[in-house]
């Protein structure tokens, strides 16, 4: 456990985090098997694996594949449905003095809103996760998170039902030709907070089969080889959006790679495929992330969020 000595602190809206590493949506489920390992009030926030209205057993096999520094997925959003959700998980982790953050996905704007209107009254969630980054049934499925319209339209929806009462922080995706432009419409709709990234569309073929390996056809790519896009994509919008905290994500593995996220403009920081090969790996990057902020000299995580952008605009003013 860390000592106070330095504040690790994140706040997105309302909600207060004393550690700034979160659990990624849909790597540690509900956060039962991670806590074989540690006690999970010792991070951030669990971030449930999405929930949605009705259970859904996910894709057919396979699902995984090994990449070069990576890995795809295709699981398909398995889950138990938001009524087994709330009598089970919820209860287990308000048990364990667990922050918790809800993430939800729905297949249209109504949905979204409905799972909204489910967590309102639950006793102990701290904000909620809206996971844009899944496809709309109801326009040819097209991923809303592609769609500033379709982004607008759930985080509207979401903010109106919820009212003033959890932060939301909205979910993107990668696979856009201009994360800026959504992340504005999400945060005009009413959003507090971002997460950055969700997975890349990747796809492997196998070369004995001569077929694509995912049953699936295609995955979501993460892991390091997405972390330089991730930073990249936290630059941006933290450029366009300095006062709007994000949680950034994609490929954190250590304490160096947190501390990257978060001089690019992050808040917080979500550790997702590194638990897959390490399960401490959350305490591991918490601790690391402190020694190194107490390294460059910072008193307080707050610190040194964006510092990359202070020292770039230092550096060009010098230069002209």
């Amino acid at each position: 456990m860390m000592t106070d000595d330095i504040d690790l602190s994140a706040s997105f809206g309302s909600a207060w985090f004393p550690w700034p590493v979160f659990t990624a949506s849909g790597c540690a489920s509900s956060g039962k098997e991670l806590a074989q390992f540690f006690p999970l009030r010792e991070i951030g926030a669990v971030v449930t694996k999405s929930i949605s209205i009705k259970a859904r057993s996910g894709r057919p096999t396979p699902r995984m594949a090994e990449t070069p520094s990576g890995m795809l997925n295709s699981i398909g959003l398995q889950g138990p449905g938001i009524d087994s959700f709330l009598e089970n998980d919820i209860p287990w982790l308000v048990a364990q003095n667990t922050r918790i953050i809800v993430s939800i996905s729905g297949e249209t704007v109504d949905e979204f809103s409905v799972l909204a209107r489910r967590l309102r009254s639950v006793r102990g969630i701290c904000a909620v996760e809206v996971n844009i980054s899944c496809p709309n049934v109801e326009n040819r499925g097209l991923v809303f998170a592609c769609d500033p319209e379709a982004s607008r339209s759930v985080i509207e929806g979401v903010r109106r039902t919820l009212g003033g009462d959890l932060p939301i922080i909205a979910k993107l995706s990668p696979d856009v030709t201009d994360i800026v432009h959504i992340a504005r419409g999400v945060v005009d709709a009413g959003a507090d907070g971002l997460s950055l990234i969700n997975t890349l569309l990747g796809m492997v073929i196998n070369t004995d089969t001569l077929r694509p390996h995912l049953a699936g056809k295609t995955g979501g790519l993460s892991g390091p080889a997405i972390r330089p896009v991730a930073v990249r994509a936290v630059y941006q919008v933290h450029a366009a959006l300095p006062e709007v905290p994000i949680v950034g994500m994609g490929g954190v593995r250590s304490g160096r790679d947190a501390f990257e996220m978060i001089l690019a403009g992050a808040s917080a920081v979500a550790v997702g495929t590194a638990s897959f090969g390490n399960p401490r790996a959350l305490l591991d990057i918490q601790n690391e992330l402190k020694s190194l902020l107490k390294e460059k000299g910072f008193s307080s995580l707050k610190e040194a969020v964006g510092f990359a952008h202070r020292v770039d605009r230092t550096q060009r003013e010098v230069k002209g």
